[in-house]
């Protein structure tokens, strides 16, 4: 028997926890010690007992300050260990060429070469297939002696998904009618249209990033908190504190 679904106005929080999910970072560094800024505010202002600030993934690429974004992240883990971080498919692109580089891979195609260039390191390639080739081997190296450890090892540690009272955080979404328990990762990092065309309710409100979006999509069955920080100089994040649900937004003028 399939669980009963549970709609957003109905949805808590866990007793006694403010929940802060933040959106796709992108190499924002700016934007995402904001963010952090404003919480760490808000906490100290309000008196909050416990809270979860939740990270839904993509932390490198098309930004800036790939480097800056991971350095902070690790600081604030080890702070703190109730700042967490998730798994986002840019992410996991980027391990897979540390691993293995691709010319026509996620990182090359999609922002990698800033990230490099936050670690010091050039990937632009030359015209011809040789040239992008040996320049790609050249880059690849030097990325990979430019990393500090611990950033590989952070990325590493990435979970895919965290459940807290009735919601579940993951980077893309998940596949109707799979248990929460059962999702496949790439679905949790990939998934776009067939999570979003579904109308029915979820057994726990989806908060997740992965796809862009102008402002926070608040939906029946999910919140989508991905508004393009790189590029739009706005960074979002879901706040939960019981049943009271919110959007925080950080912008940055002249982003």
């Amino acid at each position: 028997m399939a669980e009963p679904g549970i709609h957003f106005l109905d949805a808590h929080g866990p007793e006694g926890v403010r929940l802060y999910a933040i959106g796709d970072v992108h190499g924002r560094l700016d934007l995402l010690a904001a963010m952090h800024g404003q919480i760490e505010a808000e906490i100290a202002k309000d008196l909050v007992q416990d809270w979860r600030v939740i990270h839904l993934g993509d932390y490198v690429d098309r930004g800036p300050e790939s480097k800056g974004v991971i350095d902070f992240l690790i600081a604030a883990r080890e702070r703190d260990p109730r700042h967490l971080m998730l798994a986002g498919n840019h992410d996991i692109g980027f391990l897979d060429f540390l691993r293995t580089p691709d010319p026509e891979g996620l990182f090359m195609r999609y922002g990698g070469v800033q990230t490099a260039l936050s670690y010091g390191v050039s990937l632009t390639a030359d015209a011809s297939w040789f040239g992008k080739m040996e320049t790609m081997r050249r880059g690849h190296q030097a990325l990979i002696e430019a990393m500090p450890p611990g950033h590989v090892d952070f990325l590493r540690s990435l979970p895919f998904s965290l459940t807290f009272g009735d919601f579940f955080f993951c980077h893309a979404g998940i596949r109707p009618g799979i248990a929460l328990d059962k999702q496949n990762p790439q679905d949790l990092i990939w998934i776009r249209d067939v999570f979003h065309d579904h109308t029915g309710l979820f057994p726990k409100i989806v908060v997740h990033g992965h796809t862009p979006v102008p402002e926070a999509e608040v939906m029946a069955n999910r919140v989508n908190v991905d508004t393009l920080a790189w590029q739009s100089g706005m960074l979002t994040a879901l706040v939960v504190d019981g049943a009271d649900k919110r959007i925080l937004e950080m912008a940055i003028k002249g982003a």
